[in-house]
């Protein structure tokens, strides 16, 4: 496995947000925060690579917002955001060697963190940063390659990976206030604590899924239902409305 990151930017605490208030920052834990995230994925078996730094991008180190990758092909997000489009180019450039690319183009927009992937289905968000251009035009680019697109409602949150993430084999962590669940048809779901209810998003490599140490009770949730559970210190990266998915992209 190979994962794409990027450094935390000095300009982090002028991010984008939407749903959060926001608060000071402290740039120096933020990376310290994000190295023990690295470290966490090199101790999982991922061999890292470093993207270009881009400190002019707030918003830069949430790599995963730039592209869908698969193992057919990666695909060229349009953030949303217009702050954010200035990321793809380099997130280009380093996934050429690895896929053969496709772009979305104009009036497309997405973001990676609303594309949630299980089998050969693409669950795609429908939020304030991808509309339904952005669905149709990734739909294109997969259809050839046998991927179904399903797109669906987000509320109440930035992207659909906010509201729920899949750990393989048949796991769906899930806050039901903000997606439809039964809109997935998987077996098995745990829904997230109801104090916690920013803690579905987690990122499971190799057996191992990395949780957020701000929701413990949905971490034990997990554990209780045999999830191999890995708590990471990320709530100063979390300010910057982020979570554990959005820092890496992950070639398998």
């Amino acid at each position: 496995m190979r994962a794409l990151v990027r450094e935390v930017s000095p300009d982090l605490a002028h991010c984008e947000l939407t749903y959060l208030e926001r608060l000071s920052i402290d740039g120096e834990r933020a990376r310290g925060e994000h190295a023990g995230y690295v470290q966490a994925l090199r101790a999982a078996g991922c061999e890292l690579e470093w993207l270009p730094p881009l400190p002019e991008h707030a918003d830069g180190v949430f790599v995963e917002d730039t592209a869908v990758v698969l193992p057919e092909l990666a695909v060229i997000a349009r953030p949303g955001a217009a702050s954010r489009r200035g990321e793809t180019e380099t997130v280009s450039k380093a996934l050429g060697r690895y896929r053969t690319l496709a772009r979305l183009t104009a009036p497309a927009c997405l973001e990676g963190g609303d594309v949630l992937h299980i089998g050969r289905t693409l669950f795609v968000g429908v939020s304030g940063r991808t509309n339904a251009a952005g669905v149709q035009q990734l739909s294109r680019a997969l259809a050839p390659h046998g991927y179904r697109v399903q797109p669906l409602e987000v509320r109440g949150c930035l992207h659909l990976k906010s509201a729920c993430t899949f750990i393989a084999p048949d796991i769906l962590l899930v806050n039901p206030d903000w997606v439809d669940v039964a809109a997935f048809g998987v077996a098995r779901v745990i829904t997230v604590d109801p104090g916690e209810p920013h803690g579905a998003n987690t990122l499971t490599i190799a057996g191992t899924t990395l949780v957020s140490t701000a929701f413990p009770q949905t971490a034990q949730r997990l554990s209780a239902a045999g999830v191999h559970c890995l708590p990471l210190e990320v709530r100063e990266l979390q300010k910057a409305e982020s979570a554990l998915t959005c820092m890496s992209l992950i070639l398998s």
